[in-house]
């Protein structure tokens, strides 16, 4: 694919939680639990006018939905500031410090006051309806193999509430997470390969993983703006998976392709979406489709649309195994129904051609026209076939700015409208904060080291491989690395090929690696520093700590791979050459390689390699003589 043709542009928003003592606003506790809610709040939220007097269009499409909040609250996780019923305390200036850090370590230009504003969300995830968020930096810059990258904006801000499920209108969330500080970077989207964004995102991670930021799944999440020439700007929310970034950036752009071939398709036929809402419960009162049936037994409606020209337009595939179909659906969903039936995949799912056939009938259905069908509870079933209407329309113009969620196969689907700046305000209850040159100064005289500049170090102090230092660094176990092997004493190649490759292998293997403690790794290395184990019983020693959750020395002394003495080393090789004395007498010194590879069978993990060899060499010539 020709992306520079397709005018591809992408930027990136990383967002990190910073691992701070408090929150952001308040002195609560920054770490998640699973304890029972101390209580519990709940809550209805509208949107508001922004500064400028208008209403932001995601909030508005958020409202529609008339969805309820419950909030779990905690005695050590949240207090009154997490549901909106204390004002803000003073800014948490840990925060800000690691915020301004990082900012320098990207190039960015920090800004002279940080004011803090109100950014409106009323999808649940804060209990007042918005976020508090600063720009802290902008101007920055960064360099990769596909070229420079600017680094536009860096925003202090609270991470919002866990949502933790949704049933009957009712959403629930917990509030632990909620006010936890996060920076938020934001690139420009000058980027032109798919490659290239997981590219930054991996430079920008480690630039945040050499500062105090959290660890762990959910503490750093991405964010995808992506865009081609006749397409359009579309955020594609929670993206885990760096290695997926390239391949949903292709996803995302075999879309906007496929929507702009339906908008040229709806053109040339003269498409146009009726807004009558057709009542059709009386074809369906005796439906095979259970479905249909279960929706009317509960005074239910049956309601459909007329798409014209829109037949064998809403089954093209516009993501791998998602359709146009599955586009409109997503907007339905959004009011609360279970999903569409439409023209291009009937009769199906109980709904006979006879059905069908009544249906064009009633509502005039012609050749190249279509319909949506919905069954549910009445009002829902209307507002989902109005959102159908809305995106049906769109198609004409071709692809919508949308937020758009990340799912594991790399596709994606419609969250709500990309939001605007009408949904941002200030944050009356907090003052302005001022950064000094004397307090920037500071931060700028005790920079942490950053990857390249680390890896760089450790080659020329430790004397390793390029491939080894790039691991360590990758896998951040630098700074693990380094504490083995001043504390041990040990070769530093043996214990760099260890926790950069032995390790993965032993987690592919299914073991849980994810528990050794820095003391089973320190303790083990020990045992090889004291002559106590060999080297090639490092990795078996640590299979045992996993299995058997024991000391290092309890697993060694447990799987017989305790070094034995020269004495007794030397007893098993006479043995060894006695028993193959035929051997040696055919072939003399010949013997070594076979004798060897019996010795190394028997005495594996318990003698050196060097030993072995050495013993085996004089037991041979002995005999010899």
């Amino acid at each position: 694919m020709n992306y520079e043709k397709l005018g591809l542009m992408m930027g990136l928003e990383i967002h990190q939680q910073l691992n701070t003592n408090e929150k952001l606003f308040c002195p609560c506790e920054c770490e998640l639990t699973d304890k029972k809610p101390g209580y519990r709040v709940l809550r209805n939220l509208r949107p508001t006018q922004s500064e400028l007097g208008k209403i932001d269009r995601a909030a508005f499409e958020e409202s529609r939905r008339k969805l309820t909040f419950l909030y779990d609250a905690y005695p050590h996780h949240t207090c009154l500031v997490e549901t909106d019923d204390e004002p803000p305390h003073p800014l948490n200036q840990e925060a800000l410090e690691i915020g301004l850090i990082i900012a320098s370590l990207l190039n960015m230009q920090v800004v002279d006051e940080f004011h803090t504003m109100r950014k409106q969300v009323i999808d649940g995830s804060n209990t007042g309806g918005f976020q508090r968020t600063g720009l802290l930096a902008n101007q920055g810059h960064m360099e990769t193999p596909y070229g420079t990258v600017t680094i536009e904006n860096l925003c202090l801000e609270e991470d919002a509430a866990r949502k933790m499920g949704e049933r009957k209108g009712k959403v629930e969330f917990r509030l632990d997470r909620l006010g936890i500080p996060l920076l938020e970077i934001t690139t420009d989207p000058s980027m032109k390969h798919p490659e290239q964004v997981r590219e930054v995102a991996y430079q920008i991670g480690q630039v945040l993983r050499s500062t105090k930021v959290k660890r762990g799944l959910g503490t750093i999440r991405q964010d995808l703006n992506i865009s081609i020439k006749e397409g359009a700007r579309v955020e594609i929310k929670g993206v885990q998976d760096l290695d997926s970034m390239a391949q949903m950036v292709k996803n995302e752009v075999k879309r906007q392709l496929k929507l702009i071939e339906i908008r040229d398709k709806l053109l040339e036929r003269g498409a146009d979406v009726e807004d009558e809402i057709y009542d059709l419960g009386e074809i369906f009162q005796d439906t095979e489709s259970q479905i249909i049936s279960k929706a009317l037994k509960k005074g239910g409606k049956v309601l459909a649309i007329k798409l014209g020209g829109f037949r064998g337009l809403i089954g093209i595939e516009v993501q791998p195994n998602r359709r146009f179909g599955t586009e409109l659906a997503g907007y339905a969903k959004k009011m609360g129904v279970a999903g569409i039936f439409h023209t291009d995949e009937l009769p199906a799912y109980g709904i006979t051609l006879e059905e069908v056939l009544e249906v064009n009938k009633l509502m005039g259905i012609e050749e190249d026209d279509a319909f949506i069908l919905v069954a549910d509870e009445g009002e829902k079933a209307r507002n989902a076939l109005e959102e159908v209407q809305r995106r049906a329309r769109i198609a004409m113009d071709g692809v919508p700015e949308e937020t758009r969620k990340a799912l594991e196969d790399a596709n994606t689907e419609y969250l709500r409208p990309l939001p605007t700046a009408s949904r941002m305000y200030v944050e009356t209850d907090i003052p302005a904060q001022v950064i000094s040159k004397k307090r920037l100064n500071h931060v700028m005289a005790n920079l942490p080291e950053l990857p390249e500049e680390k890896k760089v170090r450790i080659i020329d102090e430790y004397d390793l491989s390029e491939d080894l230092a790039s691991q360590l660094v990758r896998q951040d176990k630098v700074k693990q690395f380094e504490k083995i092997v001043v504390e041990c004493g040990v070769e530093p190649t043996t214990v760099a090929s260890l926790l950069a490759y032995t390790l993965k292998e032993l987690r592919r293997e299914g073991l849980d690696v994810d528990n050794l403690q820095d003391s089973h790794l320190l303790g083990t290395f020990r045992l090889l520093r004291e002559g106590k184990i060999s080297k090639d019983a490092v990795s078996d020693v640590l299979v045992g700590v996993i299995k058997e959750n024991c000391h290092p020395e309890q697993a060694a002394e447990k799987l017989n791979l305790m070094m034995l003495s020269e004495d007794n080393v030397a007893d098993i090789i006479m043995g060894i050459v006695s028993t193959n004395e035929k051997l040696v007498t055919e072939r003399n010194m010949g013997a070594m390689g076979p004798l060897m590879g019996m010795a190394m069978k028997e005495l594996k993990g318990k003698a050196d390699g060097k030993l072995i060899n050495k013993l085996l060499k004089e037991e041979i010539q002995k005999y010899l003589k």
